[in-house]
């Protein structure tokens, strides 16, 4: 293959691993957001968490657990590939919605992501974030015209036709 098509390759493998991070922790699936790091990897959040990504998703599943609904988006992912190693810049979005001492609230964050990659048995998994708050903001919210529909878990029919 050419220097062209490896390089596509390992972006496309990135942008994923991204996805599935985001995914992971909107179905609060432990597994596919630590499949994002490297089991080594450290991860700076500022002043939210500082430790590893395998640890980053134990408290963020724990933090959303009672959501009843959870949206990362995740955009402008901008990718530098250098052999086994690549750099990434990428903005999210993060909605959430659940219910805090008795009252909806509803969430909006936006940050970025900084990573550094590495490709170590084939696999292109982080090796170290760190994430650049924007802002947040957290208020009161009204129900919705319709109902939620989906779960955040097993159940969620994207399982069914993802099969993971």
């Amino acid at each position: 293959m050419t220097d062209a098509v490896l390089e596509l390759l390992a972006k496309q493998a990135i942008t994923e691993r991204l996805h599935d991070y985001a995914r992971g922790i909107d179905r609060g699936d432990r597994a596919l957001v630590c499949s994002a790091f490297h089991d080594d990897a450290p991860a700076d959040y500022g002043d939210m968490y500082a430790g590893t990504g395998h640890g980053f998703a134990d408290y963020v599943i724990a933090t959303h657990r009672d959501d009843l609904w959870l949206a990362h988006r995740i955009t402008n992912v901008s990718i530098t590939v250098r052999g086994d190693r690549a750099g990434s810049e990428s903005y999210v979005e993060v909605r959430s919605r659940g219910t805090r001492n008795g009252r909806l609230i509803e969430m909006h964050a936006i940050g970025r992501y900084v990573d550094e990659w590495e490709r170590r048995e084939g696999e292109w998994r982080i090796s170290n974030r760190r994430y650049l708050h924007g802002r947040d903001e957290h208020h009161e919210a009204r129900p919705g015209a319709f109902p939620t529909e989906g779960s955040r878990d097993e159940a969620d029919p994207s399982r069914t036709v993802l099969g993971r």
